[in-house]
């Protein structure tokens, strides 16, 4: 079998591909289906989840995105040799409307198998946590941000354009039964391994193809109005609607005003770092800049739970299993601030989800003037403080959380 088409047949790379990629999207699909529940099971507050149930999970995820992006990549593949290849001739180029069909809904598997993958690409560049990539390479994606309306409307994207493939399947699968079983011809044949189209006595002698536009545009009418009924149903995230939880917290007096810093978190999950930060928090800081050895100073953190951001796993993290942020909204650690002969600490308690232990926080600080650049990073056992205890498996979810500040005060004056 040659390797190239012909204008009767495809060839043996043609047919490769082609069969190649339906192997792919029988095993992608059924995968994203099984996986979407049972991450609806653990999202089910009525569900007791359990760390077998979440490793099975963010398995089946991962291996979806990862035959998500074969399929992207094999898609580039098929699209660049068809372009240099012939095309093989429609038998029945007098059935004009079944032509512009058949044509149409390739257009569409060929858009398709590009558009889904790479929204789904997208949404996983765009979050963080859950089911890492296996490929070496496509955590990330060049200008994809990590952004939770990112990640809202290329996951509802994704899921619309997944519905538009599973019709142009559909249609493709019916149309090539419809040939050989009803038409009696070698439209399938043409496609099949071993199929000898050009010898099939009940084959029509191809014509010359004429090329247009229309089942291109055609499948971009069909693109733009799955996008319009998606946006009219509400499959899309209304940006009006979208809005933080009220996590405000009462402002503080201090005599180091913070004017700018973050509270991050890293978490390893499935063996991949998952980074996350706090929103709101206030701090009341009380320092004095002196060489001696000896109390310089106190401090003390409050932190809204619920404005912990997470990726994709921000609901569960907050939710009752872990954080807790309902029961528990507030975490506070207090300190007085220690000058050693090795430098700054902060020898004090962290109270989390209801538990208050030891905690001392090493940090360095940089002075300019009456502005104070701080530093510091910790890492704190989640299980000590009764963060997860269903997921025990570290494989599945890390022990250690590393908790890492940075912050800029501003010496304020009036202020004891």
């Amino acid at each position: 079998m040659p390797a190239g088409n012909t204008h009767a047949r495809y060839g043996a790379v043609s047919k490769s591909l082609h069969w190649l990629t339906a192997l792919l999207i029988l095993t992608i699909i059924p995968l994203g289906l099984i996986a979407n529940d049972l991450a609806q099971d653990i999202r089910n507050p009525d569900i007791a989840t359990t760390a077998a149930m979440t490793a099975r999970t963010a398995l089946l995820f991962s291996l979806h995105k990862t035959l998500g992006v074969t399929i992207f990549a094999v898609a580039l593949v098929r699209i660049l040799w068809a372009l240099v290849q012939p095309k093989p001739a429609p038998l029945y180029p007098g059935r004009r409307l079944e032509t512009l069909l058949a044509q149409t809904v390739h257009w569409l598997l060929y858009g398709s198998l590009l558009l889904v993958p790479l929204s789904g690409w997208v949404h996983h560049a765009s979050t963080t946590g859950f089911a890492p990539i296996w490929w070496p390479f496509g955590q990330s994606l060049p200008f994809v941000p990590q952004n939770d309306r990112i990640a809202e409307l290329s996951g509802a994207l994704h899921r619309l354009l997944v519905q538009v493939l599973g019709a142009a399947l559909a249609l493709h699968v019916l149309g090539a039964l419809k040939h050989h079983f009803i038409d009696r011809d070698t439209t399938f044949l043409r496609m099949w391994p071993g199929g000898a189209a050009d010898s099939a006595p009940t084959s029509p002698a191809p014509r010359g193809t004429h090329h247009s536009a229309a089942p291109a545009i055609a499948a971009l009418a069909v693109w733009g109005l799955a996008l319009s009924v998606g946006y009219v149903a509400g499959t899309f995230p209304n940006p009006r609607e979208h809005h933080a939880p009220d996590t405000a917290l009462p402002m503080v007096q201090s005599e180091w005003q913070v004017t700018d810093g973050t509270i991050e978190i890293t978490i390893s999950q499935m063996g991949s770092p998952v980074v996350g930060r706090f929103e709101a928090w206030t701090a009341q800081i009380s320092y004095s800049d002196t060489n001696t050895p000896g109390p310089v100073g106190a401090v003390e953190t409050r932190i809204a739970v619920e404005s912990l951001v997470l990726g994709s796993v921000t609901k569960q993290a907050v939710g009752a299993d872990f954080l807790d942020a309902q029961q528990h909204p507030v975490a506070v650690f207090s300190a007085p601030i220690i000058r050693t002969e090795t430098g700054l600490q902060a020898p004090g308690t962290l109270t989390l989800r209801g538990t208050t232990l030891p905690l001392t926080l090493p940090f360095t600080l940089k002075m300019s003037g009456d502005t104070a650049h701080m530093k510091a990073r910790v890492v704190i056992d989640r299980m000590d403080f009764g963060i997860g205890t269903t997921t025990r498996d570290a494989a599945t979810l890390g022990f250690d959380v590393d908790v890492s500040i940075h912050l800029t005060a501003q010496r304020q004056t009036g202020i004891e």
